[in-house]
């Protein structure tokens, strides 16, 4: 039989950890603990200063015991149901709609003309100024007259010389006719002076016209202004040699008094448009481009700077290239405000909307199935409710069905609402108001930028408040 190790020498080994362990080196001979007497004493020293503070600031205890209540109580707000969002909202109102349609248009000159003389010769003088405002009939160039005075002279002469030719040519012929019925001249040299006569007749003719064209190009060398209107800058000055039909000319006249707007609408606002001139009611309102910069640095609308004009000017063609059709409107331009050339904001009312209920444009949403709002009932919740939008612009859209008269819609605050959720109803970021309070709520007037404290709207207050705003 082999050796039987003892039973509590295997239980021993059985619980022995494998991991080899490392020997305990031995304290050296001689080496001692740190004292604790210093931490004892500062420790000591902590609590009497804490104590002293603690009796002279009785207070401080409750403020330590209030802070922690706090922090307690918003974990478990925290842990507890989510804080209704804020929003801001408006009130749908019902009032007329004017549908306007607005695009770009260009000014046109009513009339431009290119003045260019109509001889040849030295320019002697010009009578205006460049820029200077002329009327017809002012003098504008003055070119040498005196070859052209020459001609006309010579004219004259050449014809008293054939009417004097003519008349003994006629004498002649009266003779000779006299003498053939008597026999005494045959009728050849009859017809012969009779031809001579009327040779004579027609070169005095040909010398009167030729008189007239002297005299014509005489009056050419005045050049007058053949319309009202604004001068350009000069093409030649004087003591330059022009010729008749020279293609830059002598000077540009633009009439700007009236002027024209030209602008394109699309072909679909035809049929309304057409109704509308037939009326008598189409009118375009221009506003300048330098307006439209001044009215979006104020942000605030300047009714003064639209200019009413009547469109008198429908085009006979849609432009297939880009599916709209020229309009026209007239305007007397009185004080020379609107250039040729110029860009203008134009905007032409198509119909009006009667008691159509509206809403601003912020509150309409997009979705996958068309447009809707955020409606908050009496029970302060958002319910989503699709819309027909009719019409809308900047700032309003009106809607066709979908929302009542009275009621409140978001403005503000659409991305974290889901449908029934409840919310709260704040004029300014950190300040809620009353639901009575709602006045101004689209453009957020009277809310103090450091967030001033306000009241919660409870259901009953708010739809009490948006019925007396419907009422």
């Amino acid at each position: 039989m082999g050796y039987d190790e003892p039973s509590s020498k295997r239980q021993a080994k059985a619980f022995e950890s494998p991991v080899a362990t490392k020997p305990v080196a031995a304290k050296p001979a001689g080496s001692k603990r740190p004292p604790r007497w210093p931490r004892r004493i500062l420790l000591a020293i902590l609590a009497l200063g804490a104590g002293g503070y603690l009796a002279a600031n009785p207070d401080a205890l409750q403020k330590i015991a209030a802070f922690g209540g706090a922090q307690q109580a918003g974990q478990g707000a925290g842990r507890g149901a989510p804080q209704a969002p804020p929003v801001r909202i408006a009130v749908a109102e019902t009032r007329d709609v004017a549908m306007v349609v607005r695009t770009i248009g260009t000014v046109l000159a009513n009339a431009t003309v290119v003045v260019k003389p109509q001889i040849d010769g030295p320019l002697l003088s010009v009578g205006f100024r460049e820029g200077q405002m002329v009327k017809k009939g002012d003098l504008l160039f003055r070119i040498d007259p005196a070859p052209f005075g020459a001609a006309v002279r010579q004219a004259e002469a050449n014809v008293a010389r054939d009417q004097a030719q003519l008349a003994s040519a006629e004498a002649d012929a009266g003779r000779a006719v006299q003498l053939a019925e008597r026999g005494i001249v045959s009728a050849q040299q009859r017809d012969q002076l009779v031809a001579n006569a009327k040779a004579l007749a027609a070169s005095v003719a040909a010398d009167q016209a030729a008189l007239e064209r002297a005299r014509l190009n005489l009056g050419y060398t005045t050049i007058r202004s053949p319309i009202d209107g604004k001068t350009g800058s000069y093409t030649v000055h004087p003591g330059n040699q022009v010729h008749a039909n020279d293609q830059a000319g002598l000077i540009t006249i633009t009439q700007i008094q009236p002027v024209k707007i030209a602008f394109n609408l699309p072909q679909v606002d035809l049929p309304q448009l057409q109704d509308r001139m037939n009326e008598g009611a189409l009118i375009a309102s221009v506003m300048l481009r330098s307006d439209m910069m001044a009215a979006a640095a104020t942000a605030e609308d300047n009714p003064e700077n639209d200019i009413p004009m009547k469109v008198d000017f429908i085009g006979n063609a849609v432009d297939e290239r880009t599916g709209t059709i020229e309009l026209r409107a007239t305007f007397e331009n009185p004080d020379l405000r609107l250039v040729p050339g110029e860009l203008v904001e134009v905007s032409v009312r198509k119909e009006t909307l009667k008691q159509t209920v509206t809403v601003p444009r912020e509150a309409v949403n997009v979705g996958q199935e068309g447009n809707y709002v955020f409606v908050v009932d009496n029970d302060m919740k958002a319910q989503p409710r699709p819309v027909r939008v009719l019409y809308q612009d900047q700032s309003t859209a009106a809607l066709g069905s979908g929302v009542e008269r009275g009621e409140r819609v978001v403005i503000d605050g659409q991305l974290r609402l889901t449908p029934g959720i409840a919310v709260t109803i704040v004029d300014s970021p950190g300040g809620n108001i009353a639901a009575p309070d709602l006045r101004l709520l689209n453009s957020g007037a009277g809310a103090s930028s450091e967030g001033t404290a306000s009241k919660s709207a409870s259901p009953q207050e708010a739809g009490r408040g948006a019925g007396r705003r419907g009422g």
